[in-house]
């Protein structure tokens, strides 16, 4: 009988921060469908625009394009176990006092 029974291997699975095959696929599906309907999505953005204005058109092509350009994580910036990081002081000396 072996000693290692289940747990996680080192090196198993996806890496870290890569896209899942089915993510991917539905950007390249989305990626392509807006690219083949390029005329025709101005032409849905105009007639929203005049049903609805233009805050509802703008939010239409915002929603759409959340699916091809993946928004940005958003990442903070802390010092060591997760306190504040060290504020750096800054010593102003004057100049005129040092040279005469």
């Amino acid at each position: 009988m072996a000693d290692n029974q289940g747990g996680r291997r080192k090196g198993a699975g996806r890496p870290k921060g890569s896209p899942n095959k089915s993510t991917a696929r539905a950007r390249e599906t989305i990626a392509q469908f807006v690219e083949g309907n390029a005329d025709r999505l101005n032409g849905w953005l105009d007639k929203i625009e005049k049903e609805n204005g233009e805050l509802e058109a703008f939010k239409a092509f915002t929603t759409l394009l959340e699916y091809h350009v993946p928004k940005l994580a958003r990442s903070e910036i802390t010092g060591k176990d997760g306190k504040d990081l060290a504020t750096p002081r800054i010593e102003i000396v004057n100049a005129s006092k040092d040279a005469g």
